[in-house]
């Protein structure tokens, strides 16, 4: 039996914008307005994230409409560089790095849920971390048991999230502060051209945009289930990307012209401060009440999601086989289940929020981002470019762009981070070539 293809261009868009939105950029703007230091230069950083998403959006594009499958990036690694040789070295690295991955995602959700938590609940240093495990530990016990109807959860996220920007972005709007905006472009010297926009502060703020951004190629994951995949899917990216695009820069507007920058880069949960300067406690309570809802329904969707790839990847042999065990009576993936959710508490109790984020995207440059452009590169040459049902534009500029954006990305990283970017995939081809490949009825590399 098939997946049905059933999925309209509305409904992929409005999917990989419920993936886009969730706690993300109610936790980073105050740490890109802290990293740039200058207002302007931070509603730059939004541009930039948002432009690398438009250009490797054409990288998704390509891919998807010529292998419309489902598990995305797993399969066009696979198919990219060859399914009987190195495409299955690249599937499983995907797998593995998702294993590290996954749990830094959730680690962001929790540590951010935990953060707004403390503007209603006085909460120090470590009892923050604990509000983060104890929320972890409560997901995890709810996917612990059969999943029938999920789609009630995108529902209220997508809901909640819309709701939360639009009284967000009216309010800041209809209650502009001109002394705020005024000094919004004025440097703290008073000098105009400090501080010197240098690339290192703006690569390291826009890895916090993009992490905001990221989910625009969630239909590529859902390839196996949409109509005309390949008007479909670059559409839908295309379409969301401009769509939140549009919203983040409203959103920021209208932050910046209510609370000062200096307030808003030392805010732990900016929406709260928002508005509260704008109408009392109470009413920022309730609207902390509300990004909360967002954080739990989106880490929710996010669990849900993840404990599939290391299943899919063990049932193909491309991982270990332990991942690939169903819960004996609720048929669901348990030992992914409580890999990702014990992962995901030893990362909330060590890293911090913003160490998180980078993290998570400098696990994904080399596994993910730029093998994905490379692959389609190598797949481009085997097949011919006749053979790709959607062609980007200039071809192979984009391809170009985009690994210099994510290298970029990556030379922005604390060098933690970079060294674990390297050292992951390269334990990751040990494990490869000393267990999985000796399973495998294929020949390998």
């Amino acid at each position: 039996m098939a997946l049905r293809r059933d999925l309209t261009a509305v409904q992929a868009t409005a999917l990989n914008m419920i993936d886009m939105v969730g706690i993300g950029p109610f936790v980073t703007t105050a740490l890109v307005a802290s990293t740039m230091g200058f207002g302007p230069y931070a509603l730059l950083a939004w541009l930039a994230g948002a432009a690398l998403c438009v250009v490797d959006a054409a990288i998704w594009s390509e891919l998807g409409a010529k292998m419309p499958e489902a598990g995305g990036t797993y399969a066009f690694l696979r198919e990219s560089y060859g399914r009987n040789t190195w495409g299955r070295l690249m599937a499983f690295l995907f797998t593995w790095q998702t294993t590290f991955q996954a749990p830094l995602v959730v680690t962001s959700g929790a540590l951010g849920f935990a953060k707004y938590l403390g503007y209603v609940v006085a909460l120090d240093p470590f009892t923050t971390r604990l509000a983060a495990v104890a929320l972890i530990v409560l997901l995890v016990a709810l996917l612990y048991r059969r999943i029938a109807h999920v789609g009630a959860i995108s529902v209220v996220l997508w809901v909640a999230v819309m709701a939360t920007m639009l009284v967000l972005i009216v309010c800041g709007l209809t209650n502009i502060d001109p002394a705020v905006v005024a000094a919004f472009t004025v440097a703290p010297s008073g000098d105009a051209s400090w501080p010197p926009l240098q690339a290192a502060a703006l690569g390291a703020a826009t890895i916090s945009t993009v992490y905001s951004y990221l989910g625009y190629y969630n239909v590529c994951h859902l390839g196996a289930e949409v109509k005309d995949p390949v008007r479909i899917i670059p559409r839908s990216m295309y379409v969301s990307i401009a769509g939140i695009a549009a919203i983040y820069m409203l959103m920021q507007m209208s932050i910046y012209a209510v609370v000062p920058f200096a307030d808003v880069a030392a805010s732990p949960f900016i929406v709260s401060t928002f508005f509260e300067r704008l109408y009392g406690a109470d009413v920022a309570t309730a609207m902390t009440a509300l990004v909360l809802v967002v954080a739990v329904a989106s880490l929710f969707s996010v669990m849900l999601g993840y404990t599939r790839i290391p299943y899919a990847a063990a049932k193909d042999g491309l991982f270990f086989s332990v991942f690939g065990r169903l819960h004996p009576t609720g048929d669901f993936p348990h030992v992914a289940l409580l890999v990702l959710g014990g992962l995901g508490i030893v990362f909330s109790l060590t890293l911090t929020l913003d160490d998180t984020i980078k993290a998570i995207i400098t696990m994904r440059v080399f596994t993910q981002f730029i093998a994905q452009a490379v692959g389609l590169v190598l797949l481009r040459r085997r097949v011919g470019a006749a053979a790709m049902p959607w062609r980007m534009w200039l071809y192979p500029v984009p391809v170009v762009l985009v690994i210099i954006g994510w290298l970029a990305m990556y030379a922005s990283a604390k060098p933690m981070q970079q060294v674990a970017a390297i050292v992951a995939p390269i334990i990751g081809s040990l494990i490869y070539v000393l267990v999985i490949r000796r399973r495998s009825t294929y020949d390998t590399p």
